[in-house]
This record gives C-alpha cells, structure tokens and sequence, in this order.
C-alpha cells in the first residue's frame, strides 16, 4: 500500500509513561497472570515528562489499576499465529488471539494490580506502590486506567479453557534459609503456580529464578515444590 494511502493508526508511536518496578528480576517465574501471586509488589515510577502531581490526582480513590505495558524481553519475532498455552499443558495449540501468551505481534500486555498506596515525597514522586503483578522489573507502561467494578466485572462472562483458577500446590522447603517473612511469601506463593514450563514431567529437574534478590532453587512435581535453596544476591 502507498504510503500516502496508509491508515492514520498505521503510524501511530506510542509513548513509555512509566517504568515498573518489582520484584521479578528473572522473567523465569513470573505469575502468568495478575493477581495470582497477592503480595508481589511493584512500584510505578513515572518518566520525567509525566512525573507530576496532578497527572494522578484523586487515583487513591481507587482501590485496583489497569497497567498497559509491554513485554520488552521478548525480542523474537513471532514465527506462528498460534500458540501452547501453559494452562493446556504446553501441547494444544490455539489462536494467539484466543490466549494471552507473550508471543504476540506487539508484546502488549493488560494486567490489573491492586493499588496498595501513592508516595508523594521525594525525587521520583509521585510513585505508586502495587501488588499482584505479573510482570519483570524494568517492563515499560504505555497507559494506566483506574479499575471501575461496574464496568470491567462481568460476573456471567465464561473463559473458555481458563475458565477456573489454577490449583495452588504445596511448597516444602528443603534447605535452612535466612530470607525474610515478607520475601518468603512472595517466592511461596510463586512456586505454588507451578512456574516451569508445564510441559516438563522430570521431577528431578532443577529450576532457579531470582525474586526480591534471592536466588531460588527448586524441584517440581505433581505434589508440589520443593525448594533447595534461596540465597541472597542483592
């Protein structure tokens, strides 16, 4: 098509507002949806051009936000228009536009947090703090909206075959640590989504990822998690 016949939205640039911050330095291990992990948190911190006062007043009145962001650590082209999606056990193919899978044309990505509180002091500021991310720490934000109940629950809407939420498995840890409570959490309630590649059946594979600047080891299996060990790395 000539470029003087192109749509007006063909070449539309889109702006990073924000960068978010959390507490996923490793993209192995992420929930693959919000809300699953309650107490991975995440702090919005807004580029200089947007970081302004007024650009977020009257956002505490809400109690959740709509993050609309990008999977900047995806670099692959997609090859396919479909996809396995991890709640179908990794073999089952569907439309990449009937999943929410990462390996899609613009990477974008809608996830809900629960904002948690907005800091007005200091340099960065306003920052708003969130929990119940799903994505890795430095992800670009291109747009946030308040969440409103009326609007965006839709208590008869069927999901297809992600439809129920996925079971939490139980998670023993093996190995003495010194992590703290908080940071504990997080990583437990991370290894009870089961976050290894759903078509892996070796129960004596190793997985490690990073969390809140922890190290984890662990070993999966259809009972649960075990992990191995957590070390600190800052």
């Amino acid at each position: 098509m000539p470029l003087g016949l192109r749509p007006i939205w063909a070449m539309v640039t889109l702006n990073v507002i924000a960068t978010l911050r959390t507490c996923y330095t490793d993209k192995f291990g992420v929930p693959r949806q919000s809300g699953l992990v309650p107490s991975a948190w995440g702090i919005v911190e807004f580029e200089s051009a947007y970081r302004r006062a007024e650009a977020v007043r009257g956002i505490e009145a809400f109690s959740h936000l709509w993050l609309i962001t990008r999977f900047h650590l995806v670099t692959e082209e997609p090859t396919s228009l479909t996809v396995r999606p991890p709640r179908l056990g990794g073999n089952e193919r569907r439309g990449v536009f009937a999943t929410r899978s990462p390996f899609r044309p613009n990477r974008l990505t809608l996830s809900v947090v629960k904002l948690d509180r907005v800091d007005w002091e200091g340099d960065l500021a306003p920052r708003l703090f969130v929990s119940g991310v799903d994505l890795v720490d430095g992800t670009p934000i291109f747009d946030i909206k308040p969440y409103v109940r009326f609007a965006d629950s839709i208590p008869e809407a069927h999901s297809g075959f992600a439809d129920e939420l996925p079971p939490y498995l139980p998670v023993k840890w093996l190995a003495e640590s010194s992590v703290p409570e908080e940071v504990k959490i997080i990583i437990d309630q991370t290894l009870a989504q089961q976050p290894q590649p759903a078509y892996h059946d070796d129960s004596d594979r190793e997985y490690a990822t990073e969390i809140a600047g922890w190290r984890v080891k662990w070993k999966a299996a259809a009972e649960g998690a075990s992990v191995k060990s957590c070390v600190f790395v800052g």
